[in-house]
């Protein structure tokens, strides 16, 4: 079977790190700009009509090799939310070391803008997904049959999900907008740093939009050490 990119994805996450580690975790906008082939407003008639929508992507920069697609295919993988020592199985994971590092996301439909160059230009709210990323398909959401409120989620009901406090000084509040400070927030106090990584002395790093920020954690809450504005023309 032949898989194609029939979109790519822009957002504010220029790199790996800092990106929500699943969908829905963080308020930040994303586009889909259809590949030339597919700029038809036929092609998405009637998906206003769903809030929701399924998107199917491919994992890409920074994430897996290229011959861990089949070459060096390992059963087993440690997740960073067991703390990156213990190992389950591949396909008990969503890790993009798997056989075809294909993604799953579920984001919230913001709205359908029709550009007369790009053709309809959907605008997503959610994603988990590293800016430039190929989209290979988009599903709605469908709630009576994609909604199961009595699943089991295996270790990942087990492990609790660390929230931080984020705390943003007021010299670097005045570099950002309301809404950067409230995304650059949300990833912080969803704590982007691996759960095996504690040190209070040690710095991290993150990219988001214009901005390169540095934070460290105390605790149960993440300071912000530094905030840099990157002039670019990213998308």
């Amino acid at each position: 079977m032949e898989i194609i990119a029939i979109a790519k994805i822009f957002n504010g996450f220029h790199s790996k790190f800092g990106v929500p580690r699943q969908s829905g975790l963080c308020s930040a906008t994303s586009k889909i700009v259809f590949e030339p082939e597919y700029r038809s407003a036929e092609a998405v008639r009637g998906l206003e009509d769903f809030s929701h929508v399924w998107l199917i992507w491919g994992f890409s920069e920074g994430f897996a090799s290229e011959t861990a697609e089949t070459k060096n295919f390992s059963p087993t993988v440690r997740p960073p939310r067991l703390g990156g020592n213990r190992r389950v199985g591949v396909f008990a994971t969503r890790s993009p070391n798997r056989p075809n590092r294909l993604g799953l996301s579920a984001v919230k439909l913001l709205k359908i803008e029709r550009d007369p160059t790009l053709g309809p230009v959907l605008y997503v709210l959610g994603a988990d997904i590293v800016s430039g990323t190929p989209i290979y398909d988009i599903k709605p959401y469908i709630r009576f049959s994609d909604s199961v409120p009595e699943a089991v989620s295996g270790f990942a009901d087990l492990v609790s999900r660390k929230r931080l406090k984020a705390d943003i000084p007021e010299e670097y509040k005045k570099l950002l907008s309301e809404e950067d400070e409230k995304i650059i927030s949300e990833l912080l106090e969803n704590d982007p740093r691996p759960s095996y990584q504690s040190d209070a002395e040690r710095e991290y790093y993150f990219e988001y939009g214009d901005f390169a920020v540095r934070f460290a954690v105390s605790g149960e809450t993440a300071y912000v050490t530094g905030i840099e504005t990157k002039g670019n023309d990213r998308d």
